[in-house]
């Protein structure tokens, strides 16, 4: 028989113990050993995070009447992401609880403006790269669309190629600022101009790069367009829990007009406990997530993120420069907080294999095989053991390829 609910609770202190005796067999991002899954700018952030989200924790963003301190709050940060983002007077967007919901909103919104307002009978389609996130083909298959994944070139977006896939059909066509598997930001103006050209729908899937993107460009990057400056993009995601250093989950999803968002807007009274209307796919919504993601945005402020982002920049271009060194190649020409790398000599996936026995938990590409390190501003801190460690880990699988050799020669 499985697990029971106990028959006597258990004293918190016991369980306590036992909790942080489970956490101490996870990875060590505390230590910047993660580059995935985490984003640690520091213990200050860290406070704020806790002590917003815990004042409150108990209240629902679901009764904006009931709780107007959270339907300001969700307001206030939805504005600071749009002004980012250059967002046109009448934007508007919402807080969701992570990328994922996003996108699928975001879905949802062009499908439902393309049925209402421009006719569309039958199954509707997507054309995304070949490098879109998964979250594009979980919306199209929750509500029966087709999704057309287009072969990238040189790691981007193929325009051309995503022109011709466009049909009578397609109700959004997708950019990714930045990609994550690449770090790598699409062609979105040039996408822009085949939305505007086609009377298309571009999203702009900034999860990634929509709140660190703004902040890399004020460092003096060369951060091209990719946001609603471009006039074809009509909805954009961006999560707040990542870059934006907020507490999980957290994430906006914003659009160019209040008309377009409406088409968001799920709105039921067709029931015997009266009218329900929701922005996003959750009814009720954590108000902890929103309470904490206005408390760091103010707390870090425009100057605080791009210290914090300074770090991140520093920490990717040491890396760049570390691993050129031993021989890896940069896939692309990251400009953000990932990056990805391959070996042409050595099997990356058995790199991988070896920086996890130092502790070290980060990501990988599988077409090309290679290294995913999505950074933090404490990475900036560790980016010397990382590169040690690296150069231990491939001198290890250069040895075993070389053993291998000499048993393969003498059998």
């Amino acid at each position: 028989m499985g697990v029971t609910l106990p028959k006597r609770g258990t004293e918190w202190g016991k369980l306590k113990t036992e909790m942080e005796a489970r956490g101490s067999h996870d990875v060590k991002w505390r230590d910047g050993k993660t580059a995935v899954y985490v984003f640690n700018a520091g213990p200050d952030v860290a406070q704020v995070q806790k002590e917003a989200y815990t004042m409150f924790m108990s209240e629902n963003g679901l009764g904006p009447m009931a709780f107007p301190s959270l339907k300001q709050m969700e307001e206030e940060v939805v504005q600071m992401g749009l002004t980012l983002l250059h967002g046109p007077e009448g934007a508007a967007g919402n807080i969701t609880s992570g990328g994922t919901d996003s996108i699928t909103m975001a879905v949802k919104t062009a499908r439902d403006y393309a049925r209402k307002e421009r006719g569309f009978k039958g199954q509707c389609n997507i054309v995304a790269p070949w490098s879109a996130h998964p979250a594009f083909d979980k919306a199209a298959k929750l509500m029966e669309l087709e999704i057309r994944r287009i072969p990238c070139v040189d790691l981007l977006a193929d325009v051309a190629a995503m022109e011709k896939a466009v049909d009578s059909n397609t109700i959004m066509i997708v950019g990714s600022a930045p990609c994550f598997p690449y770090g790598l930001i699409d062609p979105i103006e040039a996408l822009g101009t085949l939305a505007e050209k086609k009377k298309l729908w571009l999203h702009v899937d900034a999860c990634v790069g929509g709140y660190i993107a703004p902040f890399v460009r004020m460092n003096g990057g060369d951060v091209p367009p990719f946001d609603f400056e471009v006039p074809g993009v009509m909805s954009m995601s961006a999560d707040l829990h990542k870059y934006g250093y907020c507490a999980k989950g957290a994430s906006t999803v914003l659009f160019r007009s209040e008309e377009l968002r409406a088409h968001m807007i799920f709105d039921c009274a067709d029931w015997p406990g009266g009218r329900m209307v929701t922005p996003t796919l959750a009814g009720t919504r954590p108000g902890g997530a929103i309470a904490a993601a206005w408390a760091v945005m103010n707390f870090l402020g425009e100057e605080g993120y791009r210290a914090k982002h300074k770090q991140v920049t520093n920490a990717r271009e040491t890396i760049e420069a570390g691993i050129a060194k031993l021989g890896f190649r940069v896939l692309g020409r990251p400009q953000l907080g990932i990056v990805s790398f391959t070996h042409d000599e050595v099997d990356p996936f058995a790199v991988w294999g070896k920086l996890f026995e130092r502790g070290w938990f980060t990501s990988l590409t599988t077409e090309p095989k290679g290294l995913h390190l999505m950074l933090s501003p404490f990475h900036e801190n560790v980016t010397g053991t990382y590169l040690t460690d690296l150069e231990w880990a491939l001198g290890e699988v250069k040895a075993g390829n070389e053993g291998e050799k000499r048993e393969a020669r003498y059998s």
